[in-house]
């Protein structure tokens, strides 16, 4: 991205030099003030990361740099502020220092000990900021504004979660993979009345069937049960519940979950009696429940239960809007994390980033970058490199990632090979969007015996 520096300086012939300095030498995008009032406004009119540094000078008119040094430390203590200062005027810069600026530099200043300050400050603040909204994650508070494209390519989904946050009914978010359904889930716990209680997220394809009741529910010590196990549901009790892939709920899974959403209690295997709890479900799936419901793998009462308000994540190619926001965000959480330069991405890489179709979404992004951060030679990342990437990757045709087959049946057989092979094509031809050709070209069969087989299944 192209970080935006805001200039604090009353005389015109300062600002001249240091924005052509910061625009041609070093390629930032730049802002002007002449006065300390029209710092705060600059900053007052901006959203978060629009401005990524100050530049500010303390001997200003109307409002002095001071003043207004000590508004943006108790504001915005996240954007960074180096002060502008003369050789004979160092105490002054240091003073500033204690008051909150994060560093200062004699004028006129040096283009590589600028370019160096900037970027230490900007990498400190994006990393002040990833780290503050890590904490708001473990202690269960997110909010919607924590969403990139909350305003933008997901308002109609944050619109409907606003409305699930105030209510503690079940919630079904749809999507495909890495759309940003976790997320979500914890925004909406993050806004509702249970903020500050546990958030758990269970990724129900991951657990095996064999204990997945063991792990979800608990179990009770006794005869033949060496352990007691408290069980997920127990750890949420007064918070928020987040199952995922729910549609790979076991059925003796699924029948103590409709339990829990009609009775409000559970059965720890090897408990006497059921176990009273208050814990909000918030499921996920990137598979249609009403046809898993049909073929018998789901349990169509526990369906309508979970299913009282559906919120859908739309996948990136459908927010292409977001697209660079998020790119940016990646850029700058990444660079912070790993210690890596900040980049930016070239105008024609920004157009690609846009134009591409993303079928891995969000991981498929954030992966890309960060691969492009550091294979990356100098400050700009090239649309020739990202292709690169695509093409060393994968085919830029091909989807990263889709839904899986399930091998067993609901009576827990085997299915057999016509089985799977017409779920894969049934599954593929999906993610392609009925388009025949690239379906069999992703399964490397001819588009003739694609339909013959087809039309036999």
């Amino acid at each position: 991205m192209t970080n935006t520096i805001l200039i604090g300086e009353d005389e015109p012939l300062q600002r001249r030099v240091l924005k052509a300095l910061l625009t041609k030498k070093l390629g930032y995008n730049v802002l002007e003030a002449e006065n300390g009032y029209q710092v705060l406004k600059h900053v007052k009119d901006s959203n978060l990361g629009d401005i990524s540094a100050v530049l500010l000078d303390l001997e200003m008119p109307e409002l002095n740099g001071f003043e207004a040094l000590k508004y943006l430390h108790k504001h915005r203590p996240d954007l960074p502020v180096i002060i502008l200062t003369s050789k004979s005027d160092t105490e002054t810069a240091v003073a500033a220092i204690k008051e909150g600026a994060s560093d200062f530099i004699v004028k006129p200043p040096d283009p590589a000990q600028l370019d160096i300050i900037l970027k230490n400050a900007i990498r400190l603040s994006n990393l002040s900021r990833e780290l503050t909204r890590l904490k708001r994650d473990r202690e269960g508070a997110m909010s919607f504004s924590d969403l990139i494209g909350y305003d933008a390519g997901l308002s109609q989904s944050v619109s409907y979660a606003r409305k699930a946050a105030a209510s503690d009914i079940p919630v079904l978010i749809t999507g495909e993979i890495s759309t940003g359904k976790e997320l979500l889930a914890r925004a909406i716990h993050g806004e509702s009345k249970r903020v500050g209680a546990p958030f758990i997220a269970i990724h129900c394809g991951a657990i095996p069937e064999s204990s997945m009741e063991n792990i979800l529910f608990g179990q009770e010590k006794g005869i033949g049960i060496p352990l007691k196990i408290r069980g997920k549901f127990r750890e949420a009790d007064r918070g928020t519940i987040f199952l995922d892939d729910v549609h790979a709920l076991s059925p003796d899974a699924q029948v103590k979950l409709l339990r829990l959403l009609q009775q409000r209690e559970i059965e720890p295997v090897g408990a006497d009696k059921p176990v009273k709890i208050n814990v909000r479900v918030i499921s996920a799936t990137d598979q249609d429940l009403k046809e898993e419901v049909r073929l018998g793998r789901f349990r169509e009462d526990l369906y309508f239960r979970l299913n009282v308000l559906t919120i859908a994540m739309p996948p990136l190619r459908e927010r292409k809007q977001d697209i660079l926001a998020l790119a940016d965000y990646f850029m700058q959480q990444l660079s912070a994390l790993d210690a890596l330069p900040l980049k930016s991405f070239a105008m024609d890489a920004r157009n690609y980033l846009v134009e591409y179709s993303w079928p891995g979404n969000m991981r498929e992004l954030e992966a890309l970058i960060h691969r492009a951060l550091v294979l990356s030679e100098g400050n700009i990342i090239t649309r020739a490199l990202i292709k690169q990437i695509h093409e060393t990757d994968n085919d830029s045709d091909m989807p990263a990632t889709g839904p899986h087959i399930i091998l067993r049946k609901p009576n827990g057989l085997h299915k057999t090979m016509a089985e799977i092979e017409e779920e894969a094509m049934q599954k593929i031809l999906e993610q392609y969007d009925n388009n025949i050709t690239k379906a069999a070209e992703a399964l490397g069969i001819a588009k003739s015996t694609f339909y013959r087989k087809i039309r036999q299944n």
